[in-house]
């Protein structure tokens, strides 16, 4: 059990309740896709095909599934239609485990450094500053001592917003102000971690991705004023994206990963979509893992990623 599960917070329910728009999605176009079909058949698996391609599963991915499914049921002959969600869903869970890496671990848990240095990145408007804000939130409670660092001082509205949250998670902040150099700050909020003896310090970054060369630039002197306080330090480099966009976040994470070393991905806005499907694709074709989803506006609404459990949610009733 998760330190969240143990104050109170229902972690599978409030999967469920987010997820509920993608889930009335996907599972509505497959109810109509299997309507009169007695049997999985090359006809059904061709709208299984759309189904999932239309629910952002992402065209590889859908076709590794069918492929799957095709292979289960020439195996076992006699699979009716009304098999296929059970079928559809061991399917999926069996793809994500083959690329699953090592489950993070949950809040409480110790740390493999101290401090224990996280860059956050993404575009503007993914939800970048909320995911810091619940981040801190969620390891203040957990016992950890946490420091944040503005290092967006592109952005006019990026420093307040996150002393704003800085405010509402009790925590500390290292900021500059708005057009101050992003190295500075990312190095004195490191020092300041480093002197306070911090657990974790969540550094955000600029949310802006006009060409790779700036960008990689911009993080590579970031990385290198940190590793000056902290050796190793990033220890992370977490992306945030938006799934509401959903092929576009596929787009974004192969953009960033290709200009970026990052570590582990951040699914924000799930609740407010039907495009959760996402999630699976992206697991399924990078090899960098979706670390934490969003699920809804609460603290507790953003969690660490279970895949089992949410490929459950997605396809539950």
């Amino acid at each position: 059990m998760g330190f969240l599960e143990k104050l109170g917070f229902k972690k599978q329910e409030r999967l469920d309740e987010g997820l509920e728009k993608s889930r009335e999605g996907i599972l509505g176009k497959l109810t109509k896709a299997i309507a009169g079909k007695d049997k999985v058949d090359d006809e059904v698996l061709d709208e299984l095909e759309e189904v999932l391609i239309r629910s952002d599963v992402g065209v590889p991915t859908t076709l590794k599934i069918i492929r799957r499914i095709e292979e289960r049921v020439a195996r076992d002959k006699y699979l009716g239609s009304q098999d296929l969600q059970r079928i559809l869903r061991e399917e999926i869970i069996g793809l994500l485990r083959e690329n699953d890496q090592d489950k993070p671990a949950d809040f409480d848990a110790e740390l493999p450094n101290k401090p224990h240095v996280v860059l956050i990145v993404g575009v503007n408007g993914v939800g970048k500053t909320t995911t810091i804000g619940k981040l801190a939130h969620l390891h203040k409670l957990a016992g950890k001592s946490v420091i944040l660092g503005a290092a967006d001082t592109f952005r006019a509205a990026a420093v307040q917003q996150l002393t704003i949250w800085s405010e509402r998670a009790g925590v500390p902040i290292v900021q500059q102000g708005q057009n101050a150099d992003p190295a500075a700050v990312a190095y004195d909020t490191v020092a300041a971690a480093l002197k306070r003896g911090a657990d974790i310090a969540l550094i955000d970054t600029a949310g802006r991705l006009h060409n790779k060369t700036a960008l990689m630039d911009e993080l590579s002197k970031i990385k290198r004023v940190m590793n000056k306080v902290v050796e190793g330090a990033p220890h992370e480099v977490i992306l945030v994206l938006d799934a509401s966009t959903g092929q576009n976040a596929m787009q974004q994470a192969k953009a960033f990963t290709q200009a970026v070393d990052i570590t582990g991905l951040a699914l924000t806005k799930l609740d407010g979509t039907a495009k959760g499907g996402i999630a699976i694709g992206i697991s399924s074709e990078l090899d960098v893992p979706v670390k934490y989803i969003g699920v809804g506006e609460k603290i507790e609404d953003l969690q660490l990623f279970d895949r089992v459990a949410f490929v459950e949610a997605l396809f539950k009733g």
